[in-house]
């Protein structure tokens, strides 16, 4: 008998570009330029191993199989009957789990990470409250990050505090129960990496063996963490920050302390983020963040500012035309107190994760207080130094990489023992999340250098704070509790071996 395999391929696309309805993914180049045993060219076909279930042979058992003429799949059975056959669907967590690629020519079928999803969702709830049955509707929860409202800002000619407001308005004229700001759960993470930080760094010195885990390595960027588990595995893993990203901590938090505020399970929650990034669509997907319990991830759905943008047209609505109301607050905490309604913190526009570790760090090992940190721009403006001397000792020394290339030489780095630096602060994308994929384009005759000035110089001008939560202080009392909501594990992903890995 011959035995026949069918490799059944799938076209993807994803609805994100403001200014078309079905277009390619832009994810980070880290995702998109990997290693070349990683990298499929746009002449390849993203495979999916599709089960079949082995029947017992027996008169009359075989069948066929034939394409129709709109390229679908039929099969005609034992019976004579045409069956049509399902389209195999590659999901995010069939990507996260293949090592033959990232992505193929940057674009994923996204099931259940786009605003078509949240209509859905909203939709179900509208149904549900018709019929009477409110009792059994979703508790729509949404978080948004300050990168977005700065370009979303931008594009509706707002300060980023206004933007922020009429989102907020928006969301719950949509059937948001709650808007959070994704900078609370950047609060936690920033304090987190910094504990995390010092710990490694006093461990370092108390050792007598070569096994240190420094440089640390953010590990906010999710395009730069499946880089990592795919492209180099063990050799950098160990090095990456256990500390979950913002997005994650926005998710353990709605899902935990939020679900108790509100007396119900965390399933009974769709938690929404609102992302400069698609990468992060990717992040919620894994299975890290994952509750068997109650059948639920933390973060349910991801959105990108430029899909935020698509719904505003879906509903032909400008965010000028909406009265600001303020961003939702956990109980006992202080996160809008004060003028603004929304907040940064010092170091930039990716999370400023550098900046709060280099000051924490300073003051907590060496007992220096650190009011201005000076930049040294190396290879090129996305990679700079920043170092710390007491006496004539040079004590610590951090570093930028944003962008493939500057990444890329980091690890090479790192793998020949060459590494000078004790912490490195990486973010997948040029010039940072304020550059993400999932942010808006430019409009016809506006340079991508222009628009993204503007959106800088929009998150810049928000009120600027230092990282510090009374909530996170309580959180961290309870180790175990801190354990489980603020850090993650990270995997290598074993490289397959197949025909489709050979190099002809």
């Amino acid at each position: 008998p011959i035995k026949i395999v069918f490799a059944v391929t799938t076209e993807i696309r994803l609805t994100t570009d403001q200014s078309s309805s079905t277009t390619m993914a832009m994810f980070s180049g880290t995702l998109q330029l990997t290693g070349l045993d990683d990298f499929i060219t746009p002449s390849q076909d993203c495979v999916k191993p599709v089960k079949v279930t082995k029947k017992a042979p027996g008169l009359g058992s075989k069948g066929a199989i034939k394409i129709e003429d709109d390229g679908t799949y039929s099969q005609i059975n034992t019976e004579g009957v045409d069956v049509k056959l399902e389209r195999a669907k590659i999901t995010l967590n069939d990507c996260l789990a293949c090592s033959g690629c990232i992505t193929s020519a940057e674009s994923v079928l996204i099931t259940q990470q786009s605003q078509e999803e949240l209509y859905r969702i909203l939709h179900m709830n509208q149904s549900l409250e018709a019929d009477g049955c409110k009792d059994k509707q979703k508790h729509v929860v949404i978080s948004v990050s300050t990168q977005s409202v700065s370009s979303l800002a931008v594009k509706h000619s707002l300060s980023a505090e206004e933007a922020a407001g009429a989102l907020v308005t928006f969301f719950k004229n949509l059937g948001a129960l709650y808007v959070f700001d994704v900078t609370y759960g950047r609060e936690f993470s920033l304090l987190e990496t910094g504990k995390e930080f010092v710990s490694r760094y006093k461990q370092r010195e108390e050792s007598t063996a070569d096994n240190s885990s420094l440089p640390m390595l953010t590990s906010a960027c999710p395009g730069w963490i499946c880089y990592a588990e795919k492209t180099h595995g063990s050799y950098i893993l160990p090095y990456i920050s256990t500390t979950k990203s913002p997005q994650q901590v926005m998710g353990s938090l709605v899902k935990t302390r939020l679900s108790r505020q509100l007396n119900v399970t965390p399933g009974d929650i769709y938690h929404v983020t609102v992302m400069p990034c698609f990468d992060k669509k990717l992040e919620a997907s894994r299975e890290d963040f994952y509750n068997d319990v109650y059948s639920t991830r933390d973060v349910d759905c991801v959105i990108t500012s430029g899909e935020v943008q698509l719904m505003l047209e879906k509903e032909n609505i400008s965010l000028t035309q909406l009265q600001p109301q303020t961003f939702d607050r956990f109980e006992g905490t202080d996160q809008c107190e004060g003028t603004a309604t929304v907040y940064t913190h010092p170091g930039g526009g990716s999370g400023g994760y550098l900046h709060h570790v280099y000051t924490h760090a300073a003051k907590q090992l060496f007992n220096v207080d650190v009011t201005e940190l000076s930049y040294k721009s190396l290879r090129n403006q996305d990679f700079k130094e920043v170092t710390l001397t007491v006496g004539q000792q040079v004590v610590l020394r951090f570093a930028l990489a944003y962008g493939f290339r500057n990444i890329q030489n980091l690890v090479q780095k790192i793998k020949r023992k060459k590494c000078v630096y004790d912490f490195v602060e990486v973010m997948a994308c040029p010039s940072g999340c304020l550059n993400g994929g999932g942010q808006l384009r430019p409009e016809q005759g506006e340079s991508s250098k222009d628009l993204l000035s503007a959106v800088i110089q929009s998150y810049d001008g928000l009120e600027c704070r230092p990282a510090a939560s009374d909530l996170y202080h309580d959180w961290s009392q309870d180790g175990y509790q801190s354990q489980t909501t603020l850090h993650t594990e990270y995997h290598q992903v074993e490289r397959m071996s197949n025909v489709l890995n050979i190099k002809w």
